[in-house]
């Protein structure tokens, strides 16, 4: 082992994640001196075995579910999907796991990258060991910004160790398709991936433990995707639980607390995320390994005045988008103090205050049809304390629905506060809905009031009509 080398910056960043990365980025651009620490991939999680790859997968689906729904062009797709050309279009959005391109990108902004495992040794203070087994201790004059992310969660369950299951990674990552694939879970990685492998030549199962799919939005939501995963093929349960999986010829076999017995090629667990802080010295500053990290609205953990955690690692919306939010937000919080400017502590929708995180977050669910919402749902909005009241449209309804796709299915919901007269939340579900969510999203995050969102006028004949109708809805 050499001898160890120190190397003083202004902040220190553990993880090459998109997160750790605009980090890095808004540092530099205030001209603070920044080191980003990364143990795998520079890219992160988002680019090699989630967000992009799993959208790769996806983006064939959809196409082919879509044109499957236009006169004149129906009949030439009826045929199966090239799974090849897919996973291979797959490889491609994953620079086929080689991260070159983000290294360079890393430099192009002056952050030095450093290759090993990070760990905290003490206040200001992490240590990294390299591959070769090189340490170098990296010292934080300001801040040490912790977006490590998040894995997948396996449950406790016998059996399981032995037949190496799917998680989030496998189901992105996987070079063939599998005969027959269960999917346990409920929520979004497990409707898309239902959704890819059915379509790639799976014969699907997914168990779900709760009632149905989505249970975080709006119910209609998972009902819909329900209904169009059944249609397609898909097997789903609800109310059932995993037992035991065991490895049987060359297969799994999957027994459920129904007693029933499923034999499969491979099981995907998609119950969960943990996050990525058991083996990173949380202990060296008095913090518990293995947990949540809790921080104020400028995402500087609590407790401290040097730590920040931003994106998953904090528990706060498990999303690539906002935790690239909060690492702008953390990114000018930290160039912020280290000038000497001190940030008030509450100051929503300031420069300072990831405020979206708990008022106006948006989520795209790439299934078919499309889930898409931002804000509260009703639950969430009465659980809240806001008095609200829910107006709901047909999707069909809307003229630019009806040119979208023959038999169009879809609803659209804004849940609007009847005392400030603004939206707290709005969730669409339907084909192409994905491209609404951005314009919801501005209205809640905005607090747009009602009567200047009548003046919003949209263009004929599109889906986003649909804003009239809620309107109209709401006016009565």
């Amino acid at each position: 082992m050499t001898e160890t080398e120190t190397i003083a910056y202004d902040v220190v960043v553990l993880g090459a994640g998109p997160v750790g990365e605009n980090v890095a980025d808004r540092a530099r651009a205030a001209g603070l001196t920044t080191a980003v620490v990364e143990s795998e991939l520079v890219g992160g999680e988002c680019s090699y075995w989630a967000c992009m790859p799993s959208k790769a997968l996806l983006r064939p689906v959809i196409a082919r579910a879509d044109a499957r729904r236009v006169p004149g062009l129906s009949q030439a797709v009826q045929g199966p999907l090239d799974a090849a050309a897919v996973l291979e279009h797959r490889n491609y959005y994953t620079s086929n796991w080689k991260d070159d391109g983000q290294i360079q990108w890393l430099e192009s902004i002056g952050a030095d990258l450093h290759r090993g495992h990070g760990r905290l040794t003490g206040e200001r203070t992490v240590t990294v060991t390299g591959p070769d087994g090189e340490r170098r201790v990296l010292t934080a004059r300001h801040a040490v910004v912790v977006c490590t992310g998040s894995r997948a969660q396996l449950p406790d369950l016998p059996g399981l160790a032995d037949i190496k299951p799917w998680t989030s990674r496998e189901a992105t990552s996987a070079q063939t398709v599998p005969g027959r694939l269960v999917v346990v879970g409920g929520g979004v990685v497990a409707t898309e991936m239902a959704t890819v492998w059915q379509a790639l030549g799976s014969e699907v199962t997914v168990l779900v433990r709760g009632k149905g799919l989505l249970n975080r939005m709006e119910p209609f939501a998972g009902e819909l995707v329900a209904e169009a995963l059944t249609e397609a093929g898909a097997d789903i349960r609800t109310g059932t639980s995993v037992e035991s999986v065991a490895r049987e010829n060359g297969g799994v076999v999957v027994v459920t607390d129904r007693g029933d017995r499923i034999e499969t090629d491979e099981i995907l667990f998609a119950t969960g995320r943990a996050p990525r802080t058991d083996d990173i010295g949380l202990d060296s500053v008095g913090l518990e390994p293995g947990s949540w990290l809790s921080v104020d609205d400028s995402l500087r953990v609590t407790g401290t005045d040097w730590l920040y955690a931003v994106g998953d690692v904090n528990h706060r919306a498990l999303l690539t988008h906002q935790g690239k939010y909060q690492a702008r937000i953390a990114g000018a919080a930290i160039a912020a103090r280290a000038s000497g400017v001190a940030i008030p502590e509450s100051e929503p929708w300031g420069a300072h205050a990831a405020t979206a995180d708990h008022a106006a977050v948006p989520q795209v669910v790439f299934t078919d049809p499309e889930a898409a919402a931002v804000g509260l749902s009703l639950a969430e909005a009465e659980q809240a304390g806001h008095r609200v009241r829910a107006v709901d449209v047909d999707l069909s309804s809307v003229a630019g629905a009806g040119l979208y796709a023959d038999g169009y299915r879809g609803r659209a919901r804004m849940v609007v506060d009847l005392e400030e007269e603004i939206l707290r939340g709005v969730t669409f579900v339907g084909p192409g809905v994905g491209e609404l969510i951005h314009s919801a999203t501005i209205a809640v995050a905005g607090q747009v009031p009602i009567s200047r969102l009548w003046h919003a006028v949209p263009s004929y004949p599109t889906v986003s009509e649909v804003w009239l109708r809620l309107l109209e809805a709401y006016r009565g």
